[in-house]
């Protein structure tokens, strides 16, 4: 059910509102007066049912997923900053400073789940529109990335060991009685796994890991006989990525890397520190000129980078509201030349026809792009899209999604923040060579004052 509307007045002439307490200055308080939150009830309301007990506020698990993403924190940190935090409290829509956590931190969850791909689109689609210069360009950036799961580096000791573990769970959930656990054999199968690279001992744990194969199929077939039929149509997908795994070899290819997240697949973006990685493909645009992200999603398959293009142009048209004109790329998308009306460019060699005014305007489109490459590498640092927490295909674009709406809310912030700074040195006749000479320790973006 729907959550209630609050009232807004204000409860006592002693005590004043949180919105009078707060400091007007704070970038955080003036992106809370920014931000469309009608949109996102009428949005989201038609989710909610008219009977049962009410849910939380719209603007509160709304403003719950905003501040994970902009301030990097899990779900249970967040709810343990919110009770001490009063701009968090005034940014999902609180009256009065609360003593008690707003919600069960699983709550986030269950609210993702509700609003889906479709509203968390929503909430980045606002997220562009704060920015209202850069959604005149027609020049986009594009490029991808991996988005790793949270998953460990997989092998066959360890996916084996797992099926003959979960097996057992199975087997006491439904008091199945097994002729035999094999775990006294499988503690001895898992040493020899461990010490595979002492001199002499491959041999052993190639045998071990034969064995521990063996073992994780007579346990699955065992539990497909004595179960009872209700119990396993519960488990057929469960038992078939179970026998997936006992049948891949080493070449093959859709190869399931974890059981609990079957969906993950390899990527080798020749990296020096790290030759594969394990998760899913992610594509981000963004303008050429101010750097806000108008495109972020991610692939269900590794397909070529240039096959890619055709659904950032499609996401990127509806946020800017109108297709761009050139989308600039690197040396990754060679072969691709237009998607529907846009050209592709790509960096090559100058020919001997074109004129010095083309060369330069292509040198200096190609540098552009590189802009892009620091603005990955903020998502992934600061944002939380280095390795993804949330679950399934779902996750993945959610997770994605939150993060660019995350950089375009936290550029807003620091462009507020700027323009206050520079009204206050015009107020006292300087300039900005007086900045360094400030003592700026008040401020919420210690070390990232930067001026073209």
């Amino acid at each position: 059910m729907k959550s209630k509307p609050s009232d807004k007045k204000q409860r006592s002439f002693l005590l004043p509102s949180l919105a009078e307490q707060c400091d007007p200055r704070q970038p955080i308080k003036k992106l809370a007066d920014k931000l469309p939150w009608g949109l996102y009830e009428e949005a989201f309301s038609d989710m909610y049912s008219e009977v049962g007990r009410p849910a939380k506020p719209i603007r509160l698990m709304v403003g719950l997923l905003l501040l994970k993403q902009i301030e990097n924190l899990s779900d249970e940190t967040l709810i343990e900053r919110w009770v001490q935090n009063p701009y968090y409290q005034y940014f999902c829509g609180m009256d009065e400073f609360q003593w008690d956590v707003p919600c069960d931190p699983s709550d986030l969850v269950y609210f993702r789940k509700r609003i889906g791909e479709e509203g968390v689109s929503v909430i980045f689609s606002s997220s562009v529109d704060l920015h209202e210069k850069s959604l005149d360009e027609r020049e986009i950036i594009v490029d991808t990335t991996v988005q790793e799961k949270n998953i460990t580096y997989p092998t066959d000791a360890k996916l084996r060991r797992k099926i003959v573990q979960q097996c057992w769970a199975i087997a006491d959930k439904h008091d199945v009685k097994l002729e035999r656990r094999y775990k006294k054999e499988m503690k001895g199968l898992i040493l020899d796994q461990r010490f595979r690279r002492k001199k002499g001992k491959a041999k052993k744990a190639d045998k071990a890991l034969r064995r521990m194969k063996t073992i994780a199929g007579i346990l699955v077939r065992e539990l497909e006989r004595k179960m009872k039929p209700e119990d396993l149509k519960n488990y057929e997908e469960t038992f078939e990525i179970f026998h997936q795994v006992l049948k891949q070899k080493r070449l093959d290819k859709k190869k399931i890397y974890s059981l609990h997240e079957p969906h993950v697949y390899c990527l080798s973006k020749g990296k020096e520190h790290k030759k594969y990685e394990f998760g899913c493909k992610v594509s981000i645009a963004m303008t050429k000129e101010s750097g806000v992200i108008v495109g972020a999603l991610s692939h269900a398959k590794n397909t070529y980078d240039g096959h890619t293009l055709d659904e950032v142009m499609e996401m990127a048209s509806v946020i800017l509201n109108k297709p761009p004109t050139h989308l600039i790329v690197d040396r990754g998308y060679r072969g691709v030349e237009f998607v529907e009306k846009a050209e592709v460019c790509v960096p090559s060699r100058s020919s001997q026809s074109q004129s010095k005014y083309k060369k330069a305007q292509a040198r200096k489109r190609f540098r552009r792009r590189a802009a892009i490459e620091p603005v990955i590498g903020h998502l992934k640092s600061d944002f939380r899209m280095a390795r993804n927490y949330l679950k399934g295909k779902l996750g993945d674009q959610i997770n994605v999604m939150m993060a660019a709406c995350a950089w375009n809310m936290k550029k807003w912030m620091r462009a507020s923040l700027f323009a206050l700074i520079w009204r206050g040195l015009k107020r006292c006749q300087l300039g900005w060579d007086s900045l360094s000479k400030l003592n700026l320790s008040f401020l919420i973006f210690p070390g990232e004052f930067s001026r073209k």
